[in-house]
């Protein structure tokens, strides 16, 4: 056939990653747990990284930044907060299911889980590598 569905063009196929697919082998950070499903690495991506974060209950993850990475959340389950300093104060971001959080390039931040449940992201990143700076504590 010869309409743009069906030409034999020298383009990559379609990925499929299901969640038992997904890797703990990301840059990870202490009190939460990463789990990679689109990366140069699982799927061949040039320009994004996607995955999910996963924060016990009545945890706080370490401090860290995404480096020069622009890094958009989804919130799926749980109420997790979002710690960042501005004008040196501590800001909260307290979340729920389908809330949406930007962190900007080389931004300073934690997340903390106060909730009796399990907290769920999904993350995406303008990077095809989960870039994680870890830092030592910025409030203590």
């Amino acid at each position: 056939m010869s309409d743009h569905w069906h030409r034999d063009l020298d383009r990559p196929d379609l990925r499929h990653v299901r969640p038992e697919e997904m890797t703990g082998d990301t840059a990870q950070t202490g009190g939460m747990t990463r789990r990679e499903a689109i990366s140069g690495a699982t799927v061949g991506s040039s320009s994004i990284w996607m995955g999910q974060t996963h924060v016990a209950p009545s945890t706080s993850s370490g401090d860290h930044h995404h480096g020069a990475t622009e890094t958009a959340i989804y919130v799926i389950s749980g109420n997790p907060v979002f710690v960042f300093g501005k004008d040196g104060a501590e800001v909260r971001l307290e979340t729920s299911p389908g809330d949406y959080v930007f962190v900007p390039p080389w931004t300073p931040h934690r997340e903390e889980n106060p909730g009796t449940e399990e907290a769920v992201v999904v993350i995406a990143r303008g990077s095809q590598e989960g870039v994680v700076v870890n830092l030592p504590s910025l409030f203590d």
